[in-house]
Formats: C-alpha cells, sequence, structure tokens
C-alpha cells in the first residue's frame, strides 16, 4: 500500500511538475480520501434502510422485503429509482428557494463532518487537533436544515414539527456536549485520535472510558436517539400527529436528501459511541492475546454496528414519548447528571486518586 501511494504521488507530481507537483498530489490525495469515505457511507446509508426492515420484520415475527432480487437485496436499488423518478412539487405559498435549501443545509453538516473522524491510526481525511470540536459544531447546525424546511413549507403541520426540533435539539444538544465534555476530560484531548489511543494498554476492554464515564455513556446514547430524532423521540415528524412533520411537503429527491441526512447522523453517533467510550479500533482482549490483542479497523465496525443495531431495536421496541415527557427529560434529568459527573470526574483525575487503582488505569497514563 506504501509502495502504491508513493508512485501515485511521484506520477502526479511529474505530470503537474516542480512547481504545481505538490499542491496536485495534496488535492488528489484530499479527493481520494473523500471518494473512499463517502462511497461506503451512501451504500451503508443505502442498505441501512433494508437491514432496519428487517430487523423490524424480525422482531415483529413477520418478514421484511424479500421480492425485489435475491432476499430482497435489490430493494434498497428499487426504492433510491423510485424516490429519482417522483416529481418534486413545490406548495403553493411555499419560499421556493429555502424549500429547496433546506435539505441541503441538513445533509451538508452529516457528510461534512466525517472529514474529521478517523477509522484507524492515519485514516482521516484531516486529523485536526479540534476535532471533537468540530463535531460539536457541524451536528449542531443540522437543525437550520429542519426549522428552515418547517417556516418555507407554509405548513402548520411542518412548522409544528419544526419547532418541536428546534427545542428538542437544543435540550439534548446541551446534555450530549456535557457527555462529549467528559469523553475529552479523560482522554485529555480534543483530537479523536488521540482520545482512542489514551484507550489502548494491556488490559483491553477494562480501559476503555465506558467505565469511569459510564453516565456519560449512556446520556450520549439516549440523547444521540434524540439529536437524530429517531423513536421513541421521533416528535418532530410524529405521524400520529403531524402526518410526517417538517418533511409533510417533500417528495422525490428533496425527500431522499433528508432521508440520507438523519440516517448519516445516526452512523455517526455510532462512531463516535465507539470511538469515545468503546476505544476504537482497539481491542476488547488484552495486548498479550497475540491477533485477537491487536489494534483493526475491523474492531471499530463491529463496535459501529452493535449500536446500529441498537436505533433499530429502540424503534421497534418502544412506544414514542410525550413532547413534555422529551423536554422534562433533557433538562431535569440528563443535563443535571451530566454536571454531577463532570465534577465527579474531575475529582478523579485528581492526585492522589489519579495515580492510585483503579483510576490509574484511565487517568494515571
Amino acid at each position: 500500500m506504501t509502495e502504491l501511494i508513493a508512485g501515485a504521488q511521484g506520477a502526479i507530481q511529474g505530470l503537474f511538475g516542480p512547481q504545481y507537483g505538490p499542491s496536485a498530489w495534496v488535492v488528489a490525495k484530499s479527493l481520494a480520501g473523500i471518494v473512499m469515505v463517502l462511497v461506503p457511507l451512501l451504500l451503508t446509508v443505502l442498505y441501512y434502510q433494508l437491514v432496519e426492515r428487517w430487523v423490524i420484520g424480525w422482531i415483529q415475527v413477520r418478514k421484511g422485503p424479500n421480492r425485489v432480487g435475491w432476499f430482497g437485496l435489490l430493494q434498497p436499488i428499487a426504492d433510491a429509482v423510485k424516490l429519482l423518478m417522483k416529481e418534486r412539487i413545490v406548495p403553493t405559498g411555499a419560499s421556493k428557494g429555502l424549500f429547496l435549501l433546506a435539505p441541503i443545509i441538513a445533509v451538508a453538516p452529516a457528510l461534512g463532518v466525517w472529514a474529521v473522524v478517523p477509522f484507524a491510526p492515519g485514516w482521516v481525511i484531516a486529523n485536526v487537533d479540534a476535532g471533537l470540536l468540530v463535531v460539536l459544531a457541524m451536528t449542531s447546525m443540522g437543525v437550520y436544515g429542519i426549522i428552515i424546511a418547517g417556516w418555507a413549507s407554509n405548513s402548520k403541520y411542518a412548522f409544528l414539527g419544526a419547532m418541536r426540533s428546534a427545542a428538542q435539539v437544543v435540550a439534548y444538544e446541551i446534555a450530549m456536549g456535557f457527555a462529549l465534555v467528559g469523553a475529552l476530560m479523560a482522554g485529555q484531548s480534543l483530537n479523536l485520535s488521540a482520545i482512542v489511543a489514551r484507550q489502548g494498554g494491556a488490559y483491553g476492554l477494562l480501559e476503555w472510558f465506558w467505565l469511569p464515564l459510564f453516565p456519560f455513556f449512556l446520556v450520549y446514547l439516549i440523547a444521540g436517539l434524540a439529536e437524530t430524532n429517531r423513536h421513541p423521540f421521533d416528535v418532530a415528524e410524529g405521524e400520529s400527529e403531524l402526518v410526517a412533520g417538517f418533511h409533510v411537503e417533500y417528495s422525490g429527491m428533496t425527500f431522499a436528501v433528508f432521508f440520507l441526512a438523519e440516517y448519516a447522523n445516526m452512523i455517526l453517533v455510532s462512531v463516535l459511541a465507539s470511538l469515545l467510550f468503546l476505544g476504537g479500533w482497539m481491542s476488547p482482549f488484552p495486548a498479550s492475546w497475540g491477533f485477537l490483542g491487536a489494534q483493526s479497523i475491523l474492531w471499530l465496525l463491529a463496535k459501529i454496528a452493535v449500536f446500529m443495531f441498537l436505533f433499530l431495536w429502540v424503534r421497534a421496541s418502544f412506544p414514542r414519548y410525550r413532547y413534555d415527557q422529551i423536554m422534562r427529560l433533557g433538562w431535569k434529568v440528563f443535563i443535571p447528571i451530566t454536571i454531577v459527573w463532570i465534577v465527579v470526574t474531575g475529582v478523579m483525575m485528581l492526585e492522589p486518586l489519579a495515580s492510585t487503582a483503579p483510576f490509574s488505569i484511565w487517568f494515571g497514563k
């Protein structure tokens, strides 16, 4: 692989000459990284919804999609073609420019944030020192697309859904941010790769941050469900009350773009939970166990798959919360819990606690 990269670098620099060669290589390397991240992400989103229908069918003791292709494997392709061929309708009285801009505002942060997400040592498009800060900033921007979609649609159902979503995101963004502050304190860095590196060691999964930061871990997972407007927190698009919420007036590809943003955010929440609390690409087994204890992207993918399944299991198992229950949980339960545990984490990191067992496993490095 190293020889292949070196050969490509030499070919590009030779093609553009000594003056423009280095700049051309940087551009080509960045574009290749973007393609290598976005193509698997889009394919995962495409087939994640198929797996969702299979899992929900299995939980409800029925069959999921199984007609299009072998065992229904071509169903996502058929759905994508259907959405591409559908007419895009702009409601009468809607603000057309904002109506069409809203899906782009929703999906751009959901895709752009992947630039700072590492998948293995060195496997990241932009290894910035403030990666966690970039993640927080980008993920908080998606709600603007939802608000604009609700307002520009000129529909009371869409507007109500957008207002619910805005209030919900504000409440749970704070709780999620405090949970990530805990991971930042334990990792002593804003760089995601550095936070993962501090979870490696001789004890395997006992060194991961899920153990000392368990309240943060639980709050992050539940707040992740609320942030992505997934069941049981999907009051922004409550079918029984608001028809389809903020995207009730969208059809065709504009609806598909909102769909893409939602599922990309679900995958992102799963990836961040794996990186910040479950050691990322670190093995759950001690390093002395040979190949089982070795770092690998396969460990990261396995952890991500567990969290992605958790999203689907929760959707099939829990009823939707009332709007007031969601607000009370966010403001009166999660935020106080995270504030208290930030103080507890700070105390655990102080001497002499940080250098005594078991705290030295996580904070004594």
